[in-house]
C-alpha cells in the first residue's frame, strides 16, 4: 500500500514563507482604511479620489484572482507568486512616495493587480507541499490563522505607525517583508505546474473580468451613503450576472477552462463554497455595522474602535488554529457545523444586546461569532483544495478566494442596507439616533444567525450524504 510522503522541515520553513504575504495582504487590505484621512490631506484628493484609493486595490484583486490561480497552474506557482511579490514591493514604494492622488490610485490598482497572485499561489503551494492530509490541515490552518489575524491587527499597526510616521510607513510595511519573501523563497519553496495545462483562453479572462468588476463595484456604490440614484449599481450589478452566465457557459464547454466549474458538482465542494460566501456576508455585515455602532453611537475615534473590534479578527485566527485539534475527534463537516452553531449563538448575543450591557455583548458577541467559523475558513478550504488533483489547486484555491470576497462585498452591500433601512424606520418613529442604530444592530444579528444556521444544515446534509457513501468502518476525513 502507498503512503503519503510526509512534509520535511524544508516544507515547514516554507510555510513560514509562504505566511508572509499572506499576513501582509491581510494587514494591507484594513490599514488603509485608518490612514486615509491623513493621505486625503496631504495628497489634497477629491471625495471621489479616496473612494478610489481604497477601491482600487481591491476592484483588481478580485478581478483577477480567477485568472491568476488559473496562471499559476500553468506557468508555475512560485515563479508567479515571486513576481507578485516583486510587483506588490515595488508598487508599495511607488505608493508610499506618492505626490498626487492619480499617482497612488495607480499604485493602488497595480498591487491588487500583484496581490491577486498572492493568496491563490500561497494556498495552491501548500496544497504541494503538504500531501499528507493531516499536515495540510495543519499548514492551512495556519494560513487562514494569519490571514484573519492581520486583518485585525491592520488598523492597530496603522495606528502605531501613523502616531509616530507620515502616512507612507503603512505602505512601507510591505517591504522588509515581500524582501525576505523574495530572498527566501527560491530556496525553500518547490516549483510546481500543470504539465497538461494547455493555453489560457483570452475570451475566458475578459469575460470574467467583466463579470466580476461590475458585480463589486455595483455592490459597493450601494453602500455608499447620500440621495444617488441607485440605477447605475444596479444596472452594473445586471450586466455583471448577465456576462457571468456567458463565462459559465463557456467553461463547460471548453476542454481546458479558465475555472473548473465541474468541480461544483462534489456536493461537499460546492456546499463549502456556498458556506464561504454566506459567512462573509454575515460576517462582513456584522463587521460593518459593530465598527459604526462603536463610532457613531459610542462616539469612540478610529484607533480605539479598531481595538475593540480586534477580538472578532483574533476569534477567527482561535477557531482556524483549533480546528485540525477538532478534525482529529469529529469528522470535517461535524466539526464545520458545531463551530457553525457557536456562530449563530455570537449573532444571538449581538440581537439581543440592550442598556448598559450593549458594548459587553456585542464584543462577546462578534469574538463568538468569528470563533464559530475557524473549521469552515481552515477546514473547508483544505477540502476545497485536497479534493482536486494537484495540477488544479491554483484553479480552487481561485474559487476558494473569489467566493470569501464576494461573500464579504455582498454583506456590506445587503446587510449595510438592511441595518439603515430598521435605522431610518426607528428614526421615522420618533426614536433618539443612538437606540434606532441599535435596533438595526439587533436585526442584522438575527438575519447573521439564520445564515449561519442555514451553513450548517448545508454543511452538515452534504458530509453525511458522504459519509454514506464510504464502506462501513472508513474514516471519514478532512475531506468529509
Amino acid at each position: 500500500m502507498e503512503t503519503t510522503p510526509l512534509g520535511s522541515r524544508r516544507e515547514w520553513l516554507g510555510l513560514l514563507v509562504l505566511i508572509v504575504p499572506t499576513l501582509l495582504v491581510a494587514l494591507d487590505m484594513t490599514a488603509l482604511f485608518l490612514a486615509l484621512p491623513r493621505i486625503s490631506a496631504d495628497l489634497g484628493a477629491s471625495h471621489v479620489q479616496q473612494l478610489w484609493i481604497s477601491d482600487s486595490y481591491g476592484f483588481l484583486v478580485a478581478g483577477f484572482v480567477i485568472t491568476m490561480g488559473t496562471l499559476g497552474d500553468r506557468i508555475g506557482r512560485r515563479k508567479l507568486l515571486l513576481i507578485g511579490a516583486a510587483g506588490f514591493l515595488l508598487m508599495s514604494l511607488v505608493g508610499a512616495f506618492s505626490t498626487s492622488p492619480e499617482m497612488l490610485i495607480a499604485a493602488r490598482a497595480l498591487q491588487g493587480l500583484a496581490g491577486a497572485t498572492l493568496m491563490p499561489s500561497t494556498l495552491a503551494l501548500i496544497s504541494n507541499m503538504f500531501r499528507d492530509e493531516r499536515q495540510r490541515g495543519k499548514a492551512i490552518a495556519a494560513w487562514a490563522t494569519c490571514q484573519f489575524a492581520g486583518g485585525a491587527l491592520g488598523p492597530v499597526v496603522a495606528g502605531v505607525l501613523l502616531q509616530h510616521f507620515w502616512w507612507g510607513s503603512v505602505f512601507l510595511m510591505a517591504v522588509p517583508m515581500l524582501g525576505l519573501l523574495l530572498i527566501l523563497g527560491p530556496i525553500l519553496l518547490p516549483e510546481f505546474r500543470n504539465p497538461d495545462a494547455g493555453r489560457i483562453d483570452p475570451a475566458s479572462v475578459a469575460l470574467s473580468l467583466i463579470a466580476i468588476l461590475p458585480v463589486v463595484y455595483g455592490l459597493k456604490e450601494l453602500t455608499v451613503d447620500g440621495t444617488q440614484s441607485v440605477v447605475l449599481p444596479l444596472a452594473a450589478i445586471v450586466v455583471g450576472v448577465a456576462v457571468g452566465v456567458v463565462f459559465v457557459r463557456r467553461q463547460l464547454r471548453l476542454t481546458t477552462p479558465l475555472l473548473d466549474l465541474r468541480l461544483l458538482r462534489n456536493p461537499r465542494f460546492s456546499a463549502v463554497l456556498i458556506g464561504l460566501v454566506l459567512a462573509g456576508i454575515a460576517m462582513a455585515g456584522c463587521g460593518l455595522l459593530v465598527t459604526q455602532f462603536l463610532q457613531n453611537v459610542l462616539g469612540l475615534g478610529p484607533l480605539a474602535a479598531a481595538i475593540l473590534f480586534c477580538p472578532m479578527g483574533i476569534g477567527v485566527a482561535i477557531g482556524t488554529m483549533t480546528a485540525p485539534l477538532l478534525a482529529r475527534r469529529l469528522a470535517a463537516h461535524t466539526a464545520i457545523t458545531s463551530g457553525l452553531c457557536v456562530s449563530v449563538l455570537g449573532c444571538l448575543a449581538i440581537a439581543v444586546a440592550h442598556g448598559a450591557a450593549t458594548l459587553p455583548l456585542v464584543i462577546v458577541g462578534i469574538t463568538v461569532l468569528a470563533l464559530g467559523t475557524g473549521p469552515l475558513f481552515a477546514l473547508g478550504t483544505g477540502l476545497v483544495v485536497g479534493s482536486v488533483p494537484p495540477e488544479r489547486a491554483g484553479s480552487a484555491a481561485s474559487m476558494s478566494e473569489t467566493s470569501n470576497y464576494l461573500g464579504g462585498s455582498l454583506g456590506i452591500a445587503v446587510l449595510g442596507a438592511v441595518g439603515a433601512a430598521v435605522y431610518r424606520l426607528n428614526l421615522a418613529s420618533g426614536t433618539p439616533s443612538g437606540p434606532a442604530f441599535t435596533a438595526g444592530l439587533h436585526v442584522v444579528g438575527v438575519v447573521s444567525a439564520v445564515i449561519f444556521a442555514v451553513i450548517a444544515g448545508l454543511v452538515l446534509g452534504a458530509g453525511s450524504r458522504a459519509a454514506k457513501a464510504t464502506r462501513p468502518g472508513a474514516l471519514v476525513t478532512s475531506r468529509s
